[in-house]
């Protein structure tokens, strides 16, 4: 998903600011968290039992685990990846880009002297 463009100009609405976009990651990152501990957990009682603590307590512990470590690396990650200035990321990309390699010429053959595969010896 790219990022939300921010308006330099001035007088009007911006874009979200970085904790905007912390809080957004966090939210996303939780409830996906959320909903694979559920079925990692549940699909582990099933498997090997609740265990001491009963059914409920152990897929609790399972939910919050996993939302609390999708979320904390899902906001850091949606805060990385719109951090930067566009104009850097389009320097980056002609930096990074192919150079035109034009081909070679033959300036005999260009000169009407002959074939380009002439005159070599098989």
């Amino acid at each position: 998903m790219p990022p939300m463009p921010t308006n330099t100009g001035g007088g009007g609405m911006r874009g979200p600011s970085a904790f905007d976009k912390w809080k957004m990651g966090a939210m996303l990152g939780g409830s996906v968290g959320l909903i694979m501990g559920f079925l990692y957990g549940g699909f582990s009682i099933m498997r090997f039992g609740a265990g001491p603590s009963g059914p409920m307590r152990t897929l609790g512990q399972y939910m919050l685990g996993s939302a609390a470590t999708f979320g904390f690396f899902m906001s850091i990650g949606s805060v990385i990846r719109t951090e930067g200035n566009s104009t850097d990321f389009e320097a980056y990309v002609r930096a990074r880009r192919r150079p035109i390699v034009l081909p070679r010429r033959n300036d005999r053959f260009l000169q009407g002297e002959g074939s380009p595969g002439e005159g070599r010896s098989s």
